[in-house]
């Protein structure tokens, strides 16, 4: 968890792989701990084809019962199914306006957002952004895209800066940073 912290969360991400990546592992996440997700977050790379969201969206039913009998991942089918779902939505969404990393970015103005939290019990679950993310991810069909999962996407990708004020990390992600690419 330390590494990820330090080296990772929040850094801002226009990769569409890795961006489908976190958009995937939130929604496996939802009702378990981030750390167990970490722990298969490779298995993940290598059952979702490196995150590749036309090569996921192509999957079919026996690729899912396939999935669902890896314990090296989380064997849910609603989770592998909105993976899919969710990986097709993201290729209509680059077909639509170019990319999925403009459409993301375009709701917190295409820069991150730092906020200015003093305690961990001041960062909100969700916001006006993650609510507006997820009802129009909702609407294109997308699934595991609450606003709290959209808003821990948002964190997860440097959408918005939510380090401590007091962590090292809130300065140096002030920066102007490169993108992540591949973690």
């Amino acid at each position: 968890m330390l590494a990820y912290h330090d080296r990772e969360w929040g850094v801002p991400v226009h990769d569409v792989r890795l961006l489908f990546e976190f958009l995937v592992l939130e929604g496996a996440q939802a009702g378990l701990s981030w750390m167990t997700i970490l722990r298969k977050r490779d298995a993940y790379r290598q059952a979702f084809r490196e995150f590749d969201p036309k090569a996921v969206a192509r999957f079919n039913a026996g690729t899912v019962q396939r999935l669902l009998q890896s314990p090296a991942i989380v064997r849910n089918r609603r989770k592998i199914e909105s993976a899919v779902k969710n990986a097709q939505v993201v290729v209509a969404i680059a077909a639509e306006i170019g990319s999925f990393d403009r459409y993301v970015w375009s709701f917190v103005g295409g820069r991150t957002r730092h906020n200015a939290w003093r305690t961990l019990s001041a960062i909100p679950s969700e916001t006006a952004e993650s609510r507006q993310m997820s009802k129009d991810l909702l609407r294109r069909g997308a699934s595991f895209v609450g606003p709290t999962i959209c808003y821990a996407f948002m964190q997860a990708t440097g959408l918005v800066n939510d380090h401590l004020v007091s962590c090292f990390r809130y300065r140096q992600l002030l920066k102007p940073v490169a993108s992540t690419t591949r973690a």
